[in-house]
């Protein structure tokens, strides 16, 4: 491929790269979660693995250990903070996307066809209209309970909803307070609440 035709491919996919990151952050992310410390996080992977990839893709060492040491990075700032899944989906689109458009393929329009693809399932997956009555959180109750069939029942007496998992994290039976992880569904007119819910009380 000549040079020009290559720059010119090679720009095209910084630019595809660069719309999908920004659909995928300020279009998706932001209006849906409202973190902004994960707005520099995404961007800040996207663009290094991109600049990374780019200059791996022509040089001797290839893109094996491009892919390696981004592996290892990504361990690392994974472990640095709790994030829940669905981050975590967002984290490895904004990765995927500066690979593809670092890389790149044989056609340009098949790296922007798999960019589009993963822009379209974060999209479809964490729409708010999917199952938006499914809720997680982490209680605190002042009470040490044993009789998992009593937690669920007290539990949807607190949240006014229904219970689907409970997993017992700690019982304390010298403070008195048990600490669970539960799943549960609102009633749909709740469900679309934009207000987010209050941490929990602690209730005897």
């Amino acid at each position: 491929m000549p040079i020009q035709e290559e720059l010119i491919v090679s720009a095209a996919l910084y630019l595809a790269d660069a719309v999908a990151i920004s659909l995928l952050v300020f279009g998706m992310y932001v209006p849906r979660h409202h973190r902004r410390d994960m707005v520099v996080a995404y961007l800040g992977v996207n663009v290094g693995v991109l600049a990374v990839s780019a200059a791996l893709s022509v040089s001797t060492l290839g893109a094996g250990l491009g892919l390696g040491l981004f592996g290892v990075l990504s361990i690392i700032r994974l472990r640095s903070e709790e994030l829940n899944q669905r981050e975590v989906a967002y984290y490895f689109a904004a990765l995927t996307l500066g690979l593809l458009g670092g890389l790149g393929t044989s056609s340009v329009w098949l790296t922007m066809g798999l960019m589009a693809a993963v822009v379209l399932v974060i999209f479809l997956a964490d729409n708010p209209s999917l199952y938006p009555g499914q809720r997680h959180q982490v209680m605190v109750l002042d009470r040490a309970e044993t009789d998992e069939a009593a937690l669920k029942r007290r539990l949807e007496q607190l949240l006014d909803a229904t219970v689907h998992g409970v997993t017992v994290q700690k019982v304390d039976l010298v403070n008195d307070t048990t600490v669970v992880d539960v799943r549960f569904s609102v009633a749909p007119a709740a469900a679309f609440d934009d207000v987010l819910p209050a941490t929990p009380r602690s209730a005897r």
